[in-house]
């Protein structure tokens, strides 16, 4: 519920800068925003509904199903060939219509891969030659059947093993979609906000350097400055007015970029963006971030389903290549009418129907097929077997880099904003100093260039914080500064 006030609160906000209101957004909101209206999200959200829908399929292959069938009506006219007692073919016309209708509720046995159903059938058959017109019933009151495989490959069963893991994983890969696309709107945020911070700073340059060109032209008509000192300060104050051009133009791209990728349709519509610097204070603990990790990941999930998998391969090629059998077995009632009697006689007295087959297929030659498939099967099982021990050992090693990147960037922020700081002082100090002729223009160009590059490392540091803040969330499924978990039933 919260959620969706935040969103509604974010589209009013939109709505009411478009038609002028200045709206500031935060990092929080346009990640939002990203999460509830971005074509990434939309694509996420696709994903998770059809992989709950195959699901479902899934499950509904284990539940009975009951099934109506019928031929209505299959109708013959024709002459066909009788052939007689004494070996002759007499010609005789054919003139019939048959109807028949089934009902019958199945139930698949997963353990053994055995199919048992309960039938019941009616058939009405009319003889329309003329001068023998008749008709007549048939039917099974109630039959149970049994198809049961013998030595063969129950692919039921390891459907049943299988499929909830993938069902599993897709769930937990929804919530990692979730953070990555949070991750790629962290980075657009910091795009433009960059942009934004640069066009402020350049602006703020070209007001600086105008002063500073003024002042010095002054001081050059009393002969105090050299004419090679005023022209390189003519020559910043140009630089200045061309980093602002360039400056609009790159927060027009980045602009552009962010509002594609949050599904912002509007292009009259300004974004301005609030500078993120209410750093959460926490530290992660390695341990404890890989132990969320291997618990909450689609990627743990994944390693058994593909081991599995492996494994299904293997007894695939062991039942499949070898001996075969399948045991079929009816047992019901069975009636048949008179000619030209009542529907009712057929269920008057039926009498017992029992039907039992087996059928059989041995290979006696087959010039090493079946064991080349076998032998193939188990060094594929090997492969992956070795892949995922290689992958396990990869994924324990990402999350702990991870977890150390963050704290490292961190505690890198604090010493990046004094430096921000002690930049912007200095710069101060340095422009003072040079109106009153203390320093020399080198020294206040080295000391603009330090002021700008100090304010363009506390930026770069604080997008490198964040997005790895976003990015420890998505290789852990965990919000360790709420400590709560990020995955939770998608249905």
């Amino acid at each position: 519920m919260n959620k969706l006030f935040s969103v509604l609160a974010l589209s009013v906000g939109l709505f009411s800068t478009a038609f002028g209101q200045q709206v500031e957004y935060s990092l929080t909101d346009i990640v939002q925003l990203s999460r509830s209206q971005s074509t990434a999200w939309l694509s996420a959200e696709t994903r998770k509904e059809n992989n709950f829908w195959l699901y479902k399929t899934f499950r509904s292959d284990y539940n009975p199903q009951l099934v109506l069938s019928g031929t209505l009506p299959s109708f013959i006219k024709s002459v066909s060939p009788v052939t007689q007692q004494d070996g002759t073919i007499v010609y005789r016309e054919i003139h019939n219509n048959n109807l028949d209708v089934q009902l019958g509720l199945s139930q698949i046995i997963a353990p053994t891969g055995a199919s048992v159903s309960v039938f019941s059938n009616l058939n009405r058959y009319d003889n329309l030659v003329s001068g023998d017109e008749y008709k007549q019933y048939s039917g099974q009151p109630v039959s149970i059947a049994l198809n049961q495989p013998i030595f063969q490959f129950n692919q039921y069963r390891w459907n049943k093993m299988i499929k909830p893991l993938e069902y599993e994983e897709s769930q937990k890969r929804y919530f990692e979609e979730l953070e990555q696309i949070s991750v790629r709107a962290t980075s657009r945020f910091f795009d433009l906000l960059l942009a934004q911070i640069q066009l402020e700073i350049a602006e703020k340059n070209v007001q600086s350097n105008d002063t500073i060109y003024k002042i010095a032209n002054g001081r050059y008509n009393l002969g105090k400055i050299t004419e090679n000192d005023l022209l390189q300060l003519e020559l910043n104050l140009v630089n200045s007015q061309l980093e602002v051009s360039q400056a609009v133009v790159n927060q027009q791209q980045a602009s552009l970029n962010l509002k594609s990728f949050i599904g912002v349709k509007d292009d009259n519509l300004t974004l301005q963006l609030k500078l993120p610097d209410d750093i959460p204070y926490f530290l992660v603990d390695e341990q404890e971030a890989l132990l969320e990790a291997r618990k909450n990941k689609a990627d743990y999930i994944s390693y058994e389903r593909r081991l599995l998998q492996a494994q299904e391969q293997v007894a695939r090629a062991k039942m499949t290549s070898g001996v075969n059998m399948n045991l079929q077995a009816v047992y019901g009632l069975a009636g048949v009418s008179g000619q030209d009697q009542m529907l009712s006689e057929v269920y008057q007295d039926p009498t017992d129907n029992v039907r039992v087959g087996l059928q059989m297929s041995v290979p006696i030659l087959d010039w090493g097929r079946q064991k080349s498939r076998k032998m193939t099967a188990l060094a594929n099982q090997k492969l992956v077997e070795y892949q995922l021990q290689q992958d396990e050992e990869t994924f324990d090693q990402e999350v702990l880099t991870q977890a150390r990147n963050f704290n490292l960037l961190r505690n890198q922020l604090e010493a990046r904003l004094k430096s921000d700081e002690i930049a912007q002082k200095a710069y101060q100090i340095s422009k003072q100093l040079f109106i009153i002729g203390k320093i020399s223009i080198t020294e206040l160009n080295a000391s603009l260039a330090s002021k700008d590059l100090a304010k363009s490392n506390y930026i770069s540091s604080l997008r490198d914080f964040w997005v790895a803040y976003y990015e420890l969330r998505e290789k852990t499924l965990y919000d360790f500064q709420n400590k709560q978990l990020l995955v939770r039933d998608v249905e």
